[in-house]
């Protein structure tokens, strides 16, 4: 699964690390792998649209980029499983509907 982080993620990225142009391609390759490693661990949340999963998405990316990703599934735990129980209950939710309609 690849995702493609646009020009207005990547530079709300930079913005918030204060980085320069130097290292775009880097960062896109890790906020890339953020999305893939929490789509995996919370369910599939759209970076564009959901803020809650975009900060989950930048913060992974920061610890990454500052090689101390150990520490931050420890550090979010809370917010990674919100995220999944939320992603969780939605899905019983449209199950729900779905089966009602049959």
């Amino acid at each position: 699964m690849s995702m493609s982080i646009t020009d207005e993620i990547l530079i709300e990225f930079k913005g918030r690390m204060h980085l320069g142009d130097h290292e775009d391609d880097d960062l896109r390759r890790i906020l890339s792998a953020s999305v893939i490693a929490l789509t995996k661990r919370c369910g599939n949340y759209d970076i564009n649209k959901d803020a809650d999963f975009k900060e989950l998405v930048f913060e992974r990316s920061r610890y990454v980029y500052n090689d101390a990703l150990e520490f931050f599934s420890t550090n979010f735990l809370t917010e990674i499983n919100n995220l999944a129980i939320d992603k969780a209950l939605e899905e019983i939710q449209l199950e729900g509907e779905t089966d009602a309609t049959v």
